[in-house]
């Protein structure tokens, strides 16, 4: 049967399910303090995921089995059942979840279930590359329960402070070492603890530590000897030095030493107000907070909020001016965005074209081939990647286009398709995406230049061909019709061999030709401003990029689309960085590919609200600004990186690289020297300077790996902020994991310092 068989009754697991779930357990005490730190006393969904259920996993219309999911007492870990005897990993977190869908939303529920059990559907659908789980619950308020329960919890976690993640991710590894679950720490189970933490002692010293906070001599921890074991463990040397200077009423800082923190280290205006306001939300001590004063404790939670870290908080909200018209700015674009993998036999899914948008890109790129019963498809032309529906990815991009970003997305058409299919194409969009489809210019008349993000909020736009100029739909002709071009560009080749293309004359449906009114395509080529080749300018001495600087005037008026070559078969990704130099817009990279060049393209639109919209400098903007000069230089010292490895056979050795992109005079390296065995609590103590000449333009990105002499360094985390974006003084520096997902317990502690040149 294709939608599956289960009993609708919740109950607990079979006895040898109960056998295989009591290794994962954890004592009643634990559930009670996880929930405590979550603040979920007593809440009905998180008790519903504590109990567990059956739940019907599918796979295909054929394979459709029931299994059982439980959470975990951490509160963050789910259990499932599996009937894979050798099967290692039978948990996921809740951290590893992109989103939860209700109903038949994925394409594997589509696929292999009927219409009549879409109230039953639910999907788990994780990050990075984990396959996405498919669910059937046996009733329709069951799954809606299972969905909302899901949601609450992953909502909670996420609101967390950082302190309290680690604080959360501490205490499950005690948990985890004690062993025989008798809430006591033996020696042995101290060494298991400091390794899950990523720490490494040697035996002698480990026998130290065990004594030091042993005071009953009863040969365990328990109580408050594991607390104080605690607290040495995540003692704060640098926050000591640092509260030290400026609590000067009695051990306490006080409003006015607050001040004169914020301003002489933190660099940032502020008021006896502001130090109340801070005092009042992050002071846990309720008589310290009577009294108006700031506790060491208060001091650390205040410098983990995300107000206080690196990145300006002004800069998470949409601050840049959005009426420019669309070519004034520097736009998140995807390439081939339909691809899961490379660009020859990957699978296409519609879950590509959800990520890119999730992640802020307002630039997808649609392949457009004919398919069978008149239905387009979409796939890399040519090769043995898989179709989806054309219509299938129209909705998909109608549904999670503006969940993240309320500006416009462009939908980049690659038509391959015969007239009759394109008028199958022009009627799937006008009548999926409907009025939020623009079909005819903004306001009266022919338009004089590209339309703002602002007044293009919640519309797409078609990039594509068109039969004839945008003119020759008004009486009078106002404007040429290359002023609203959009210019592709070659990295290094291309994706199709567009030479014999253009000397070939277009077939084009007029229903899909007339929906292209700001971004008809064309072709100029500019292969100098592509290779990063400068000169010195005779009157200064900031270095340009010469090569580029008719691209740069070209870009001011025109909108250019830059993708990978055809030749990078692996999808992998080209350094976007000179072609944002260049003042190209639509610099379109293989979303689904993590590397360097994916997490300096996430650090460019990580600020501005992550609307995918970045203002270009005035520079590239008007003819007649002036390009910057004089250099600001930057200094940078770092502390404290908690555990982010998973390897359980070895303790990392981290080393730090601070990396600066921008203009070819402002691109440099250096690193840390490596911490041997402490992954924990590393202190570098280094101190680097470098000289940024083009602010405007520079992204700073903070790299951790574990330093390997015999091979190459293994990556643990990163960074990247665009410059303009950084604050000054004591700083905690999230880090983000190769998929560009927030890594919860991990960070840096850097002091930066801008200064202005003499």
């Amino acid at each position: 049967a294709t939608a599956g068989s289960m009993s609708c009754l919740r109950r607990e697991p079979e006895l040898s399910r109960s056998q295989e779930f009591q290794q994962h357990a954890r004592s009643q005490k634990v559930v009670q303090m996880n929930v405590q730190l979550l603040g979920m006393e007593g809440d009905q969904d998180l008790q519903f995921l504590l109990q567990g259920g059956d739940l019907l996993k599918v796979r295909s219309p054929t394979w459709k089995k029931t299994r059982y999911f439980k959470l975990q007492d951490d509160c963050k870990t789910v259990w499932r059942q599996s009937k894979k005897i050798f099967r290692r990993k039978q948990t996921f977190s809740l951290d590893d979840i992109s989103a939860v869908r209700l109903g038949r939303q994925t394409e594997g529920l589509k696929k292999n279930t009927d219409e009549q059990v879409e109230d039953r559907c639910f999907s788990i659908v994780f990050k990075g590359h984990h396959k996405t789980l498919d669910l059937i619950a046996c009733s329709e308020e069951e799954a809606k329960q299972w969905v909302k329960s899901l949601q609450k919890m992953i909502s909670n976690m996420n609101n967390l402070s950082r302190q309290q993640k680690r604080e959360h991710w501490i205490y499950s590894c005690l948990i985890k070492a004690d062993k025989n679950k008798d809430d006591k720490l033996s020696e042995s189970d101290m060494k298991s603890f400091l390794r899950l933490i990523n720490v490494e002692v040697d035996d002698d010293y480990a026998e130290l530590l065990f004594k030091k906070c042993d005071t009953s001599n009863s040969g365990y921890l328990a109580g408050e000897e594991v607390e104080h074991f605690y607290e040495l463990l995540t003692h704060r040397e640098e926050i000591d030095v640092i509260y030290g200077e400026y609590a000067q009423t009695t051990g306490y800082m006080s409003p006015q030493n607050l001040v004169d923190f914020l301003m002489k280290e933190q660099r940032q205006k502020a008021t006896l107000a502001d130090a109340h306001k801070i005092i009042k939300q992050f002071e846990p001590d309720e008589n310290a907070k009577e009294k108006q004063l700031l506790s060491k404790d208060g001091f650390l939670m205040y410098l983990h909020h995300q107000d206080a870290m690196v990145l300006q908080p002004e800069h998470r909200e949409v601050y840049q001016d959005m009426d420019q018209p669309l070519n004034h700015y520097f736009i998140s674009s995807s390439h081939n965005t339909y691809l899961m993998e490379d660009q020859l036999k990957g699978p296409s899914s519609t879950e590509a074209y959800i990520r890119a948008l999730l992640k802020g890109c307002r630039c997808v790129e649609l392949d457009c081939w004919d398919g069978s019963d008149d239905e387009p498809v979409i796939y890399h032309g040519h090769t043995l990647t898989s179709k989806i529906l054309f219509k299938d990815a129209i909705q998909a991009i109608k549904e999670y286009a503006f969940k993240v970003s309320d500006y416009p997305v462009i939908l980049s058409l690659e038509n391959h398709c015969s007239i009759e299919q394109q008028t199958v194409m022009a009627h799937h969009m006008s009548s999926i995406l409907g009025s939020a489809l623009v079909t005819s210019p903004l306001g009266q008349g022919m338009p004089t230049d590209f339309p703002s993000p602002e007044e293009l909020k919640g519309k797409f736009i078609i990039k594509g061909k068109r039969l004839n100029k945008l003119e020759a739909s008004f009486a009078q002709e106002v404007l040429a019709a290359d002023d609203t071009d959009v210019t592709e560009e070659e990295e290094s080749g291309d994706d199709d061999d567009y030479e014999e293309q253009h000397q070939k004359k277009s077939k084009l449906a007029k229903e899909l030709s007339d929906m292209v009114i700001y971004c008809k395509r064309r072709l100029h080529v500019f292969i100098t401003s592509v290779c990063v080749q400068r000169q010195e300018a005779s009157n200064s001495s900031l270095p340009l990029l010469s090569a580029a600087n008719a691209y740069i005037h070209h870009n001011m008026e025109k909108l250019s689309r830059i993708y990978p070559a055809g030749s990078r078969a692996d999808s992998s990704n080209y350094n976007p960085v000179p072609l944002w130099n260049a003042g190209c817009q639509i610099v379109a990279l293989n979303f689904q590919t993590t590397c360097s060049d994916m997490d300096v393209n996430q650090g460019r639109f990580l600020v501005n609200g992550k609307s995918g919209y970045i203002l270009k400098p005035s520079y590239m903007r008007d003819p007649t600004t002036e390009f910057p000069e004089v250099p600001r230089p930057i200094v940078i010292s770092g502390q404290q990186l908690p555990k982010v490895t998973k390897k359980k056979s070895s303790i990392v050795d981290p080393i730090v690289k601070v990396e600066v992109y921008g203009v070819q005079d402002d691109v440099a390296e250096k690193e840390t020297n490596p911490i041997d065995n402490n992954g924990f609590n590393p202190e570098w103590n280094e101190t680097f300077r470098f000289d940024v000449y083009v602010p405007d333009l520079a992204l700073l990105r903070f790299v951790v790996e574990d330093h390997d002499s015999a091979s190459e360094n293994e990556f643990i985390g990163q960074y990247t902020l665009p410059f303009n974006s950084i604050q000054m003084g004591y700083r905690h520096v999230p880090l983000l994991n190769s998929n560009g997902d927030l890594i919860p317990a991990a960070g840096l502690f850097v002091h930066i310092m801008i200064v202005d040149a003499e």
